[in-house]
């Protein structure tokens, strides 16, 4: 860490994945897959509302908006929570190769507190490997 700045704000979160890029961005962008990869939108059924969908989490019912599909591998969405803080989390699946690709998750501490920035990543880097493995068996 920089003294000059302080504590880091971001951080870049990563796994490669032993598959085409395209492959893993149909799994990541789906919405629907939400609840089988990222442990804190696990719990509930994924419903469509109008240009959002809502589910329920271990934190109670949020809403997640994707950015649109597109052919750069964005995956960026944004999650409501229940307190009604939207969160912006952006996210790239690229190409290392035409049978492998790396997902890069960028996290940002907002109000956390260095603890709570730490056990994030932590719960993001189990939700990258997760997702790697479900990509990886299908």
């Amino acid at each position: 860490m920089d003294e000059s700045t302080g504590p880091s704000t971001t951080r870049h979160l990563d796994v490669v994945i032993e598959r085409p890029w395209r492959e893993v961005y149909e799994v990541a962008s789906d919405p629907r897959n939400l609840p089988r990869w990222a442990a804190g939108l696990a719990g509930g059924e994924v419903k469509r509302e109008v240009t959002q969908w809502s589910m329920t989490s271990p934190m109670g019912r949020v809403l997640v908006s994707f950015v649109p599909e597109n052919e750069y591998g964005v995956v960026d969405h944004t999650v409501t929570l229940p307190s009604g803080e939207s969160v912006l989390n952006p996210m790239r699946v690229l190409a290392l190769d035409e049978t492998r690709c790396e997902v890069v998750f960028t996290l940002r501490r907002g109000s956390m507190s260095e603890q709570e920035f730490a056990e994030d990543a932590a719960a993001v880097s189990e939700d990258l490997a997760t997702l790697k493995e479900i990509c990886e068996q299908e």
